[in-house]
């Protein structure tokens, strides 16, 4: 119980409830509520400047219409105090946020911002108090980024119908991808009577079923603070926070007497099977294209003890390849990999767990089945040896410690951890301070009955089981087309001419809206002269220990140790070249020195966190033509076990064996399954990596290594492994290719604790005495600069397209120009006519000065002509259009927020050892920040007449094979060549 003395400090509109210190964490949490309306506040107080907000309202679609997704989208297109039409996309310009998004999950719906500048946290705050509580809904913004008719020629009633909506595409895209699709099929049987029978995000072919009034009606019974968790991360203070959440919002409201819940479900009885079919694009044959999964419902996610117990026996089972359940699929001739669902599900109500194999046939449902079980039940019959216990909880220290924020701000991370108990009305205190549990857990695991009864408690004996074959069908998505085109062909008939011009008249209202230039002065704002002058210099220490230069650098990481091994890349031939990505990606999954695969992997859950074999690649900043390469073993660890950290480093750089030919065959097999499953996620970059690959040696080495050229050569060398003779080779070619990368010139970098650096390198060297420290000549590759055309076919029912152009490296004067440039050009024109208009759910442009190019992209697009179109008409609009310096100094105030986004103490110290590498050391960086805040409109007029040029252009675009039809003799008219994966 807290005393009033130390409870936290509120506004007078919050009741304080209680203040708990969490020591690994280094944060206090604070828990309030709101005497009229009963929203909830957690605050986690620390010294971090970076400050986070996020509110979340509960939200419990009873359909798939995609209700919740598409008020998330319209909520953000104006509210009572910020009456413009786009007040989200305009606050990302006018900002220096370190992240802003909305997020749509299957039982919630969070609003969070980051920024370290507080003029900026309060100027974001009130637009997303606003736009939260007060949003206007205009009915032709749920037509944008909803759902809406419109007659497939503007004006033309005697033309089809189509759909359009930015929701409506996004998600044609989202379930085209195989893992989502899988997912969301195996919680519609999983989950007969609960929320999330159904997709929170909505199916293309039940989202035209939301009408405008059903979205208000949810917003009205969702959308209010008493159904509302506020969540803080940073050093301002919660009561500071409280009075601008009562004056801004919560004051205007008073309590409701109704919950938002989810229901439990209602258990079975027995296990379920089921049988489905997803959509399968490709040519060729779709023989072991089949997916089977078990998933249980276990216990609730917001109870630490089943959620900590359940999370136990998930890794004692699929920890890592020594795990047995994750070996027996890995291993098992059933289907060519595990099922990208492997592992516990902790986000919903209730927890899942998932386990199954892909590349399989529908008749193998028994077998794999029978595997699954029979695992199961030997853990249940023998149990697991004592120290994988100890190094499964060796990892859930070690993620309770780490200080993440290279992706996400550690804040936000963190608030996300206590929104799933907050959400479903439990404490979410205890789940973010695991060391009490960890403790109780090192106990329970002394009795070798322990994991034996959790075994058979959760799995064995809980018939709320399915197993889900899901099976492709190279006619689904031609039938899903055909419905659509039978729905829309039955609306139009059963319009009038009064209804027929209405949707006409809609479509023009709609493009009138789009086209409105609101008044950006309504909305908050900073400027240029809340930039800071400069970043701080991070310090280090260099020492040559024995024969190995080491760098040092201490930052505050919570007592964790990250190290690195890392050289320049020597001269590779084109073979060795192609090699290198399936190189660095086995060699910390295979066997070292007389151990086996089996005996590493758990010798590394017991020693790190992780460990990784990669490659970093830049141009150099004065010539786009010469590269700069890096190979990298990188690794982290708590500190007590730094000594084994550095030993397993040593171990995997001189020591990995390449003679486990099974293993390496199930590592390539494993390794296409997820590229190919990638590739709806990442789209954009594909297209943009094609349609780059002639602008420079690294441009194409990128595409080559990593873009769709990577996956079709993944493909056939997958295939190719079948013939025993092919695999030794393989297997031969890489044990050559790692001797000679091992034999390099090392040298050795340490982030931890302030206080321990020195000897933590001294242990190191100690280890590391005799690596090689050979002088050797460094990659390079001839140079390269030609246009590229190409249209690639994938599994996919939405768009990804690119053009790009050939420009300058970071080191010239216009570098600067062309990178604001790509902000201007989203801003002002790209985001208008490819998302509003054109439905894509995103698209925009970059400069990569790494390879000197300029890239235009779409993301799941539902047009290829009018976007490649539109890139044109925003480099026209450039070039001869009038521009004003608002859009400059937002467009300038977008590329400064990216270059001081903070990162992870660890991942700050990382980014500067190896910028100084390539040439990139502070003094550049502040150089070419400060050639960013000086670059003119005449500038962006300059660059864009000078460097994009058409006849320059390069073109590539990822979609699928309807589309390609669709649109053959435009793509042919482009010259674009097309690619089969």
């Amino acid at each position: 119980m807290n005393s009033p003395s130390n409870l936290p400090i509120a506004h007078d509109s919050f009741v304080p409830l209680r203040s708990e210190r969490i020591d690994a964490l280094n944060i206090r949490i604070e828990h309030f509520e709101h005497r009229d309306t009963g929203a909830i506040h957690y605050h986690l107080s620390t010294d971090n400047p970076e400050n986070v907000f996020l509110v979340a309202l509960r939200t419990v679609p009873q359909d798939s219409s995609g209700v919740a997704h598409i008020l998330e989208h319209t909520a953000l297109c104006g509210s009572e105090h910020y009456p413009v039409r786009d007040p989200f996309f305009m606050m990302l310009r006018r900002s220096l946020n370190t992240f802003m998004n909305a997020f749509t999950s299957s039982d919630w719906t969070a609003y969070p911002f980051a920024s370290q500048n507080r003029k900026d946290f309060r100027n974001l705050l009130d637009v997303y108090l606003d736009a939260v509580f007060f949003s206007k809904l205009d009915p032709l913004d749920f037509a944008q980024e909803g759902h809406r008719v419109e007659f497939a020629e503007p004006g033309n009633i005697n033309s089809e119908l189509v759909y359009k909506g930015v929701v409506f595409n996004e998600m044609k895209g989202a379930m085209s991808s195989v893992p989502s699709r899988l997912w969301q099929t195996l919680c519609h049987h999983l989950f007969p009577t609960s929320t999330y029978h159904y997709n929170s995000g909505g199916e293309p072919e039940n989202i035209p079923e939301l009408s405008y009034e059903q979205l208000r009606q949810f917003y009205k019974s969702h959308y209010h603070p008493s159904n509302a968790t506020f969540l803080t991360f940073g050093d301002i203070p919660a009561a500071e926070h409280q009075a601008v959440f009562h004056e801004q919002a919560l004051r205007h409201f008073s309590k409701l007497d109704t919950k938002v819940v989810v229901k439990p479900e209602q258990r079975f009885s027995a296990p379920h099977r089921a049988r489905e079919s997803y959509a399968f694009d490709e040519e060729g044959s779709s023989e072991r294209h089949t997916h089977i999964v078990m998933g249980w419902l276990l216990g609730e996610s917001s109870e630490l003890k089943d959620l900590l117990e359940a999370q136990l026996l998930s890794s004692v089972l699929m920890e890592n390849s020594a795990s047995p359940l994750q070996q027996a699929l890995e291993t098992t001739d059933l289907g060519t990999a595990p099922s990208p669902l492997c592992g516990l599900e902790d986000s919903l109500r209730e927890l899942v767990f998932c386990c199954g194999i892909e590349g399989s046939e529908a008749e193998n449902e028994d077998a794999l089945e029978q595997l699954v079980l029979e695992v199961i039940e030997r853990i249940a019959a023998d149990g697991v040896p004592q120290e994988h216990l100890e190094a499964i909880l060796h990892q859930l220290e070690l993620h309770q410690r780490e200080v993440s924020g290279d992706g996400m701000p550690y804040g936000l991370n963190l608030i996300l951890q206590a929104l799933g108990p907050a959400t479903h009305y439990a404490d979410p205190i205890p789940s973010m301070d695991l060391e009490p549990v960890i403790a109780l857990l090192r106990e329970q695991i002394q009795d070798p009955n322990y994991i034996r009864k959790l075994a058979r408690k959760l799995l064995l004996e809980n018939t709320h089981r399915v197993t889900l074959v899901m099976t492709p069908d190279s006619a689904l998505s031609e039938q899903k087309l055909e419905e659509e085109r039978q729905r829309l062909s039955a609306i139009k008939d059963a319009m009038d001419d009064d209804a027929k011009r209405a949707v006409v008249a809609q479509a023009e209202a709609l493009l009138e809206r789009q086209a409105q230039e609101d008044d950006p002065e309504i909305l908050p704002k900073v400027t240029l002269s809340d930039v800071p002058p400069s970043l701080p210099k991070l310090s280090y220490e260099e020492h040559q220990l024995g024969e190995l230069p080491f760098t040092l650098y201490e930052q505050g990481t919570n007592g964790l140790v990250y190290e690195q091994l890392s050289c320049a890349l020597p001269p590779l031939d084109a073979k060795e070249l192609s090699l290198l990505p399936h190189l660095t990606g086995m060699t910390a999954e295979l066997g070292l020195g007389d151990a086996s695969y089996l005996d590493t992997q758990n010798r590394q859950s017991s020693s790190v966190g992780s460990i990784n074999l990669f490659t970093s690649m830049r141009g150099s900043i004065e010539d786009e033509q010469v590269m700069q390469t890096s190979l990298v073993l990188s690794s982290k660890a708590l500190a007590r076990k730094s000594e084994q950290q550095a030993e397993l480093m040593r171990d995997t750089l001189l020591n990995a064996r390449f003679d486990e030919l099974p293993r390496i065959r199930d590592l390539v097999a494993q390794q296409r399954a997820r590229r190919e499953q990638s590739i709806t996620g990442q789209g954009h970059s594909l297209a943009m990596l094609a349609a780059c690959a002639g602008m420079s040696p690294l441009a194409r080495l990128h595409h080559e290594l990593s873009g769709m050229q990577s996956i079709a050569g993944l493909r056939k060398l997958d295939d190719s492994l079948n013939e025993p003779a092919n695999l030794e080779a393989f297997a031969s070619e890489l044990q050559q290719l790692y001797a000679k990368l091992r034999n390099a010139n090392w040298e050795a970098l340490i982030v931890a604790e302030p206080g321990s650096t020195e000897n933590l390198a001294k242990e190191a060297a100690q280890i590391w005495q005799g690596l090689p420290q050979e002088s050797v000549e460094h990659l390079s590759l001839p140079m390269l600069r030609e246009t590229r055309r190409e249209c690639w076919v994938a599994n996919s029912q939405v768009s990804f397209c690119a053009k790009a152009y050939p420009t300058v490296p970071s080191g010239h004067a216009d570098a600067a120009a062309l990178t604001v440039l790509s902000g201007y050009l989203r801003n002002g024109f790209l985001h208008r006519a490819i998302r509003e208009q054109g439905g894509a759910y995103g698209g925009g442009a970059s400069h990569d000065a790494s390879i000197a190019a300029f890239r235009f992209y779409s993301y799941r697009d539902p047009r290829i002509e009018g976007t490649l179109n539109d890139f044109d008409a925003s480099i026209d609009w450039m070039v001869n259009g009038d521009h004003n310096a608002t859009g400059l100094e937002e467009a300038i105030l977008g590329v400064i927020g990216n270059i001081d986004k903070p990162g992870s103490p660890a991942g700050e110290a990382k980014q500067d050892f190896h910028n100084r590498r390539f040439g990139r050391d502070h003094e550049q960086r502040m150089a070419f920040r400060q050639r960013i805040l000086e670059v003119s409109l005449e500038d962006l007029k300059r660059v864009s007449a000078q460097y994009l040029v058409p006849e320059k252009a390069s073109i590539a675009v990822v979609t699928g094979n309807t589309a390609r039809k669709d649109s053959a003799a435009f793509l042919e008219s482009l010259g674009l060549a097309f690619k089969e994966l």
